[in-house]
């Protein structure tokens, strides 16, 4: 019997407890239902003693950032604040893993983490979707999609939570084949288990019931046009429809006109990257398509209640 399969899990201060359990677990229940040791795990931390995630339970390691484990594969796993806990200690045990040529892998926020050591360039990536605005800005060189997981890359991506379910599903369907991956799935009492093509949020047609193409068209316009906001008369001409024909689709879909669904949209962007950004406010203003700092605060205010320095503040 070959050996099995052992995957490392370099755990993050604050990691996503959820999305741990989503890759531990499948890897455990293959072991149970195939009666063989197909895989082991052993996790590593900052400091080698444990690791505490983002709801505060503890978890004990096997070792620390020191030394690369002989492992099969070594997954970054991170969650809250993944810019404030990127140590020199994690970069250099991933460079030294990925100049022995240990597979790589990132879930949840861990993304992050690769692209910050310079991994990711050029590489089609997945980042849980409350990163994403964060991280177009930070690493415009990194193609990110908006999938579940990417495992056709040089280094593997899941985007978290139970997408890490969906890609150690993947991986155990590879080695094992598809029977075992359905079991794993079926003791789990997972029912959707989902590719890796499948786009994280459900779509703006999902939520609202929408089946029209002329709305699927302008939203989709607006989210890409954020930093250069379009009129919602050119945004009607560029889909071929008339501008009262346009406010009328998203009242009747959306109970909101044009505007104010494309100001929504541009101050959600500029909230996300407050948060999880350190560009200035000013370099948010011009990314979310405002004419000047003072006029984005003034509508950031109307719209939160606090301006965008109160809210930045607020997280410290």
């Amino acid at each position: 019997m070959s050996e099995p399969q052992h995957f490392a899990f370099a755990l993050v201060e604050e990691f996503s407890h959820l999305a741990f359990s989503c890759a531990v677990e499948p890897l455990r229940i293959a072991n149970l239902i195939s009666g063989q040791p197909l895989y082991r795990w052993s996790f590593l931390s900052e400091h080698g003693a444990q690791a505490t995630c983002s709801n505060g339970s503890v978890t004990l390691v096997h070792q620390g950032f020191v030394t690369v484990p002989q492992c099969d594969w070594l997954f970054v796993l991170s969650g809250l604040n993944m810019r404030r806990h990127g140590t020199r200690a994690l970069f250099n045990l991933l460079r030294r893993a990925n100049r022995h040529g240990t597979p790589i892998g990132a879930l949840c926020s861990g993304a992050w983490v690769l692209a910050e050591a310079g991994f990711l360039n050029g590489v089609k990536t997945a980042i849980h979707w409350d990163y994403h605005d964060a991280f177009v800005e930070r690493f415009p060189e990194v193609p990110l999609v908006r999938n579940v997981f990417v495992a056709d890359e040089r280094y593997v991506t899941a985007s978290g939570g139970t997408a890490t379910a969906d890609l150690m599903l993947h991986l155990i369907e590879r080695d094992h084949g598809y029977d075992l991956s359905v079991a794993v799935a079926d003791q789990m009492v997972y029912a959707s288990v989902r590719e890796a093509s499948v786009t994280q949020r459900i779509s703006l047609q999902s939520r609202n019931g929408i089946r029209n193409a002329h709305l699927s068209k302008a939203t989709t316009l607006m989210r890409e046009t954020i930093e250069e906001p379009l009129s919602p008369a050119e945004i009607a001409a560029d889909i071929g429809i008339s501008t009262r024909q346009l406010e009328r689709l998203f009242g009747k879909f959306l109970n909101t006109s044009p505007k104010k669904f494309f100001m929504d949209l541009r101050l959600d962007r500029a909230r996300h990257l407050l948060i999880q950004s350190e560009a200035s406010v000013a370099e948010i203003a011009i990314a979310c398509g405002f004419e000047s700092p003072g006029h984005f605060s003034r509508v950031y205010k109307s719209a939160y209640g606090v301006t965008p320095m109160q809210q930045r503040g607020r997280l410290n």
